[in-house]
């Protein structure tokens, strides 16, 4: 991403705004912070807002460089290597401190220690590492999941592989032991055979591994209509989790050819997916939080545990960009076809959606978390389709066209399009603007129109 939109789209993980240099703590925290995630930059002469003020035209910029190298040489373990450079935006002078993920993880304020000094980047800010994160950046080092560790509290011969075998055998898949050596289910050490948190975490064993549902009134948490909290094998619990939304939300039918089909107001595909990525991308390294599926009458809401992975922001997410936090439980997915293709699956949810006429599904890392959003078809929108069964075929050519193209349209479009003068022209936008059908953007020449509600009329 270039320095201009970097500002342009504010601070971020893996972007950092300071007005002028800070103290030397606070530039190496923030080093380490980047250093001990997806790297990043930290740039000064920018305020929290993104504004560009630049640096003060009487300090010494060489002296400032090595003053910030100094900064980092001398506090932060093991030695950080950023580029240090100045460039020039609007004739202000920026200094821009880039940082690049390290090999040597976990980084620390050397003066404090690895127990009290490691920070990570949370959203657009530093976080003091817990004993869980320091754990997993040491990980991450050895290029380690946490669903790959043998657990040696466990002897595999007390574990009921019946949920795991059965979804095997339905494709004909035979589950040995040298099969689950392979996908790392299981680790022989001493003639004894121990499982990995991978297992336990399929087999349903570790007691955060679990999902639950709640049907809420209205938009808020404030009043409960229904609440289930599943446990078990994961398998099951994302069937017991579809259940539930399916009892939830509205099935309808749509004539198709000869044949009528029934179908879910949001596609079971999106559905499926959703909990998919929640169960095989969540973080069970922390062991005090579980899935939560929310039901609100604008939206299904679905939380995992665990922001992206420390590489990944939110454009490589959207662009299709995937990095698996959990080898082993994505592995067994992907042999029993839960998966289709790595890094698809976020364009599917959204593709369903848009094929349907909803509003786009939204897929955000909030702090710690990542939150999906499935919107559904409010009663704001089915009055629409009341309207629309009232226009004049003059009006519904408009609104056919707009869903059609997914677009927008102007003046001179509806003139070649219906073949009239440019006053009928405007008349016919305009009626649909007062009936909230279609809204106008722009302005002068520039005057185009879209549908409302994000496409969902008709």
């Amino acid at each position: 991403m270039s320095l201009i939109n970097a500002i342009k789209n504010g601070e971020s993980k893996i972007v950092e705004f300071k007005e002028k240099l800070p103290g030397s703590d606070a530039v190496a925290k923030t080093v380490i912070a980047f250093s001990n995630t997806g790297g990043g930059r930290l740039i000064i002469g920018v305020t929290d807002q993104g504004k560009i003020i630049g640096l003060d035209n009487s300090i010494d910029i060489l002296e400032l460089r090595d003053k910030v190298a100094s900064i980092i040489y001398d506090r932060c373990y093991p030695n950080v290597l950023p580029d240090i450079y100045t460039t020039t935006i609007d004739n202000k002078v920026l200094l821009v401190i880039e940082v690049y993920r390290g090999n040597l993880l976990p980084y620390y304020l050397k003066k404090i220690g690895k127990n009290e000094g490691v920070y990570i980047r949370v959203g657009a800010t530093n976080r003091k590492a817990s004993v869980d994160n320091i754990l997993e950046l040491e990980r991450q080092r050895m290029n380690l999941s946490y669903d790959q560790e043998v657990n040696r509290e466990v002897r595999f011969e007390y574990l009921d592989m019946a949920p795991i075998i059965s979804r095997f055998d339905k494709l004909d898949k035979p589950v040995t032991q040298s099969v689950m050596k392979n996908l790392k289910l299981i680790h022989e050490e001493n003639g004894i055979i121990y499982p990995t948190n991978g297992l336990l975490i399929l087999l349903g064993y570790l007691e955060h591994a679990k999902i639950k549902c709640s049907r809420f009134k209205g938009m808020t948490m404030d009043v409960f209509l229904d609440s289930k909290e599943y446990k078990g094998d994961l398998f099951t619990q994302l069937d017991h989790a579809e259940s539930f939304i399916k009892n939830h939300i509205k099935l309808g039918s749509e004539i198709k050819g000869l044949q009528r089909e029934d179908q879910y107001e949001i596609p079971i595909e999106a559905i499926r997916e959703s909990l998919v990525n929640a169960v095989v991308h969540r973080d069970y390294s922390n062991e005090g939080r579980d899935i939560k599926v929310g039901i609100y009458d604008d939206m299904i809401n679905i939380v995992s545990p665990g922001a992206f992975p420390s590489t990944i922001t939110q454009e490589d997410i959207l662009e299709g960009r995937s990095e698996i936090r959990n080898k082993v439980i994505a592995r067994v997915f992907k042999e029993l076809n839960y998966i289709e293709q790595w890094g698809s699956g976020i364009r599917r949810i959204k593709s369903s959606c848009k094929t349907r006429g909803l509003k786009e599904p939204e897929i955000v890392e909030k702090g710690d978390f990542v939150d999906v959003s499935l919107y559904r078809e409010m009663a704001e929108t089915k009055q629409v389709h009341k309207k629309v069964t009232e226009l004049t075929e003059q009006e519904k050519a408009i609104i056919e066209y707009l869903k059609r193209k997914d677009s927008r349209i102007t003046t001179q479009d509806v003139k070649s399009i219906l073949d009239i003068e440019d006053r009928r022209a405007r008349g016919i936008l305009k009626g649909l603007v007062d009936r909230g059908l279609i809204e106008r953007k722009g302005g002068g020449p520039s005057t185009f129109y879209q549908i409302k509600l994000s496409g969902s009329a008709g």
